[in-house]
């Protein structure tokens, strides 16, 4: 039987869906993962209370859970908007999750969690403020500062996938038009689609970011000239947060974060950009990688219990972040 307060973190992904037991020091202590029934909201459900009470039943104990999820739950109506996995658009996620497993649960945006997670115990650990960077499939970004999630009165906070790039050249005026129904928005200069799209023009060849990246290392010019577009674009875009936001971290994450090209003179691309003589920001890369989503769920409940610590309490009030 686990003595000690455990936390579950859940990272609800489009493909999959993970979840994680940790310890009062961030330890793991048990992991699982399943594919993500998206298009069956009673089937997502079913899946996130299947894989905490495993988790449960291994450890040995009842933890408190704290679930990372594409999109928020509006404060107007209760419900999830801005998801893109639109099974849970309209839907009263946190509800239903509460009445299933039968506790308070705390649920998050997944930009939010990856956020949270590097600075609790990541790249940004000890910063007072961290802006931290999804850049993947679409492009997300959550604030923490002190410790907490910064939402935002309508919970769109960190929301700079949906801004418009800044300073754009008159080539990449008016930019692509965004789902979102926008043009010129960061996401379709930055997300990974965007880049393989970016280097699709030029060479005239499909390739993911992975590729890319390695035919840029082998000296194509072309896969090398789509890299610094990109490195480029990232700065500038970089560069509006530090004027907006100032935060003393920001965190890369994602995959496009995983190629080592981009941050080779990025920090001094940001200085030129911003609205500053010169700029102490560390711009790192994650520490946590894929488990920064599911790891900052779990820290939605408090991070480490340090010695006079007050315990985690699972019927305690809602909050985000950690204390």
């Amino acid at each position: 039987m686990m003595r000690e307060p455990f936390r579950i973190g859940v990272d609800l992904g489009g493909t999959k869906t993970e979840a994680i037991a940790m310890g009062p020091m961030g330890e793991t202590l048990a992991r699982r993962r399943a594919p993500t029934p998206a298009h069956d909201y009673a089937a997502v459900l079913a899946t996130i209370g299947g894989l905490v009470l495993e988790l449960e039943r291994e450890i040995g104990g009842r933890g408190s859970v704290g679930v990372g999820t594409p999109g928020v739950i509006s404060p107007r109506t209760g419900l999830v908007k801005n998801s893109n996995t639109t099974g849970l658009n309209g839907k009263p996620l946190d509800k239903d999750l509460e009445a299933l497993l039968g506790r308070p649960v705390r649920l998050e945006n997944d930009a939010n969690c990856f956020a949270l997670s590097e600075a609790v115990d990541g790249a940004g650990a000890g910063a007072r403020s961290v802006f931290g960077v999804i850049l993947g499939t679409g492009v997300g970004g959550g604030i923490v500062v002190d410790g907490k999630v910064l939402q935002g009165v309508n919970k769109v906070a960190g929301e700079w996938g949906h801004t418009p790039l800044p300073w754009m050249t008159p080539g990449e005026f008016p930019g692509r038009l965004c789902y979102c129904g926008h043009h010129g928005c960061v996401e379709t200069f930055l997300a990974g689609p965007a880049l393989a799209f970016d280097y699709g023009q030029r060479s005239g060849a499909e390739a993911s970011g992975e590729e890319i990246a390695a035919r840029a290392a082998a000296g194509e010019a072309a896969a090398r000239h789509a890299l610094e577009i990109y490195r480029d674009r990232l700065s500038r875009a970089l560069a509006g947060i530090v004027n907006l936001l100032d935060p003393d971290v920001i965190v890369l994450g994602g995959g496009v974060s995983n190629i080592d090209f981009i941050y080779e003179g990025l920090r001094d691309l940001v200085e030129k950009q911003a609205f500053s003589d010169a700029i102490d920001t560390r711009i790192l890369r994650n520490v946590h990688g894929d488990s920064g989503g599911v790891r900052g769920a779990a820290w939605l409940w408090g991070g480490p219990d340090r010695e006079g610590a007050v315990p985690i309490d699972p019927r305690s009030p809602r909050i985000c972040g950690s204390d």
